[in-house]
């Protein structure tokens, strides 16, 4: 039974932020050095100070971003560039973004969720997580004290009954918040306050089980957050604000719900690994090679892509090297994968992309151990296919690996059946926006 709570969110006050869209950015994970620079000069108030704050050479344990996040907190509140609402509301949000030509919208209910364990069966994941990340979110919520990003979760509601009520409420009224953001997204936010509506949406969501879209880590971390305040703590009661957390909810059926695939580029190859990769593929693989020169690259692109994306039904990847003048589609071959990892895979698992490269490429034909697997100096991820081609291409990094999106019934199936795919195996378009709401722990 998910307890899914109104709550008096955190805003930014827009008599004194005239323009949101200076200050919201993507959640800390997907942002760029060049990016985290560029939100700095965008706005003194950017919410990036919060989430992604500079680190500096003389960092000392009590002068640090994490500290410093604290301090912008704290001036921001006392300036009321930020202000706490009276009334607990649920955050209705409506998110119009272009697609293929054809315009979008995705709505959410941003609400506090009460954290449990995935073994509960209630609040489920899908993907591993980094241990490295958990660490540095924890360090930023022992300072602050606070969620700054929602964690992006999916109930299944096949007539989208709960989202059509509120928004015939809703709609009626004006936006507490209308805004474009940095890509040209449009975003619209109510407060539900009313208690019958906010009755209906707990009731409702009783029924549910939620599953974490994104943001894995600020899941975990909220809960190792839990733990530390318990432990530290004599008089901790179940109605402690730590034991929840903010959540931003959409329906799986929801015609915005979009996912993109998480392509991988892999760095810090030696060039006799790389030189024998395809070699090595063909036991596995059936292979199709697509040559190009300089002249006609832009045709071997198009062509590269085109089948890639016309046969995701099978199991199959695309391959670009550093310095190679060729694209390969590598296409699983019948009876593989259940001869090599039968025994250590279940079924659901096994015939996604992502369980094929990680286990079968990355393990078996490139050699990485855990320890690599989990280091994002050697593995780093992009949504853009063109831009996973141009970092091999450039020879940013070694070898692009490019893969078909994952399908909404994977993730719902994996999650059921308590089992995490792989890290990063989804990217759900687009990302839910930082700075609309916080919770102030």
């Amino acid at each position: 039974m998910a307890q899914v709570l109104p709550f008096r969110g955190i805003l930014y006050n827009t008599q004194k932020v005239r323009n949101l869209s200076d200050v919201v950015t993507p959640p800390y994970d997907v942002i760029s050095r060049q990016e985290q620079h560029d939100f700095y000069e965008r706005h003194p108030q950017n919410i990036i100070r919060l989430i992604l704050g500079k680190t500096t050479e003389n960092d000392t344990v009590n002068n640090n971003c994490y500290t410093r996040a604290s301090d912008f907190l704290n001036n921001w509140f006392s300036e009321n560039i930020l202000e706490q609402d009276t009334t607990p509301a649920f955050y209705l949000t409506a998110l119009e973004f272009s697609l293929e030509n054809k315009t979008v919208t995705r709505y959410g209910i941003i609400a506090l969720v009460a954290l449990e364990p995935f073994k509960n069966g209630i609040i489920l994941p899908h993907e591993s997580t980094f241990s490295n990340v958990k660490m540095g979110r924890l360090a930023l919520m022992k300072s602050c004290h606070a969620n700054f990003s929602p964690v992006f979760s999916l109930y299944s509601d096949t007539k989208n009954i709960i989202i059509d009520k509120l928004k015939g409420l809703a709609l009626k009224q004006t936006p507490a918040l209308d805004f474009t953001d940095y890509d040209g997204y449009r975003h619209r936010l109510w407060r539900i306050t009313d208690l019958d509506s906010c009755g209906y949406i707990s009731n409702a969501m009783k029924e549910k089980r939620l599953f974490i879209a994104d943001g894995h880590h600020r899941y975990e971390t909220a809960l190792d957050y839990r733990d530390w305040i318990s432990s530290n703590n004599p008089d901790f009661k179940n109605d402690h604000s730590a034991n929840y957390v903010m959540m931003y909810l959409s329906s799986m059926e929801d015609a915005g719900l979009v996912i993109l695939p998480a392509h991988r580029l892999i760095k810090g190859l030696k060039s006799s690994t790389t030189s024998s990769f395809i070699n090595k593929a063909e036991d596995y693989f059936d292979i199709l090679a697509i040559p190009f020169k300089d002249s006609d690259f832009e045709r071997a692109q198009a062509e590269f892509i085109s089948i890639l994306k016309s046969n995701a039904l099978k199991n199959i990847i695309g391959v670009l090297m550093k310095s190679s003048m060729e694209f390969y589609l590598l296409t699983l071959k019948s009876g593989v994968m259940e001869r090599m990892f039968s025994n250590e895979l279940p079924e659901a698992l096994r015939y996604l992309d992502v369980t094929v490269l990680t286990r079968l490429i990355f393990m078996e034909i490139l050699g990485f151990d855990n320890s690599k697997l989990d280091n994002e100096s050697i593995i780093t991820y992009s949504s853009s296919e063109k831009e996973a081609i141009e970092a091999a291409v450039s020879g940013e990094c070694d070898i692009s690996f490019i893969l078909n999106p994952t399908k909404i019934d994977q993730v719902r199936n994996i999650a059921k059946r308590g089992l995490v795919m792989p890290k990063k195996t989804t990217y759900f378009y687009p990302k839910v926006i930082t700075g609309l709401v916080m919770n102030y722990l």
